[in-house]
């Protein structure tokens, strides 16, 4: 199976989650800058992967603009967010502000932990971290914000890795 991995990421967590998988499926790795419908259109599969900044999964809007390059494709993508991963409500949403409908249904989603290293981001993210804490009523959801974290860890691709390894068999196919 011939597969890409195209990401975009702010501070190198979704950038490692790319090379990791990439270097397991030995499929090349393109930062979604560089990306574009014609670089993915030799390829059977497209991992997408992106952090999310602000609310908004950065992959948003090349999704957008490539829907015709994604168009029978198996489509895996792949979220790095600091919510934490039993937080599925949240995730969910999420999922559902940031995954064009186009590809929603037909795609596979994973959730992948990230890291906030606060001297690692710029002025204005830590200005709007505090806003943004400032903003939550929750004291401990407020702490979870402004607390600094790092839980990027290799075994968390392994579900991708079965994903297009081994994907699922259809529900037809299964029946016989």
């Amino acid at each position: 199976m011939k597969g890409i991995i195209v990401f975009k990421g702010k501070y190198g967590a979704t950038h490692q989650y790319a090379d990791w998988v990439g270097q397991e499926l030995s499929w090349p790795v393109i930062d979604a800058d560089h990306a574009s419908g014609s670089s993915v259109a030799p390829y059977e599969t497209i991992i997408i992967g992106g952090s999310i900044y602000v609310g908004k999964w950065l992959m948003r809007d090349w999704v957008k603009k490539n829907l015709t390059a994604l168009a029978n494709k198996k489509l895996v993508i792949f979220i790095v967010a600091g919510t934490s991963p039993d937080e599925k409500d949240k995730l969910a949403l999420i999922a559902k502000r940031n995954i064009p409908d186009e590809i929603k249904n037909r795609c596979e989603i994973y959730f992948l932990h990230g890291r906030m290293i606060r001297k690692n981001i710029s002025g204005m993210d830590r200005f709007l971290l505090k806003v943004g804490a400032m903003m939550v009523r929750d004291p401990q959801e407020k702490k979870n914000m402004l607390s600094e974290f790092d839980d990027v860890k290799k075994e968390y691709i392994l579900p991708i890795l079965r994903a297009v390894k081994h994907p699922p068999v259809p529900q037809h196919q299964a029946l016989k």
